[in-house]
């Protein structure tokens, strides 16, 4: 599995009604794509727990494959046609695992990014991280949790999708859930199954 993310913020006094129409008309294309275990269409609005509007679509891919074709395909060629090249976050999948409200419908997504200290142990640091992804999914209103790591940056991602809200004391950058494609979230369940 790997996790992928870019964010495009836009402008304060941005038509966000344009970003909800734009996944309307075209989020379903997606549905489908070979290679994509999920891909979530985020967004988030300022004053709304949230300094910037933003559109920041987070993507988990079952291969190397369905991730490369996607990028230099049709679909992220339109992004970059209507606001620009943005850079691309990307990170190595090491656990995925269904909530306890898996069958549900998400309505909002919690993105927790955390640095491994350079006085940390990666080992000790990532096992820190499976045991609190392995509780975050026993959580009631969870339907599916990733966690990743950037070794680059050596960086812990944290992703939840949420039937409703997240617990208020949960850590992170909180997105609305505009859609959700799918059409590999199975073979990801694979990914971390030992881990």
């Amino acid at each position: 599995m790997h996790a992928m993310q870019y964010e495009i913020t836009l402008p304060a006094d941005y038509d966000m009604e344009i970003i909800r129409r734009r996944v309307a008309s075209r989020g379903h294309f997606l549905d489908d794509f070979p290679g994509l275990g999920l891909k979530a269409y985020l967004v988030r609005e300022r004053g709304e727990s949230s300094p910037v509007h933003q559109y920041a679509p987070l993507y988990l891919w079952s291969s190397h494959e369905g991730m490369n074709t996607f990028l230099r395909g049709p679909g992220f060629q339109g992004v970059v046609d209507d606001f620009g090249r943005p850079e691309v976050q990307h990170w190595s999948g090491l656990s995925y695992l269904e909530g306890r409200a898996a069958g549900a419908v998400p309505r909002t997504a919690l993105r927790h990014r955390v640095r491994i200290a350079d006085t940390v142990r990666p080992g000790e640091a990532v096992d820190a991280a499976l045991a609190e992804h392995r509780a975050q999914a026993t959580t009631p209103e969870a339907v599916a949790t990733a966690l990743a790591l950037d070794p680059r940056h050596w960086e812990l991602l944290h992703f939840t999708l949420w039937e409703d809200e997240p617990p208020e004391s949960a850590p992170g950058d909180r997105y609305q859930v505009l859609h959700l494609s799918a059409p590999e979230r199975e073979g990801l369940a694979r990914v971390g199954a030992g881990a």
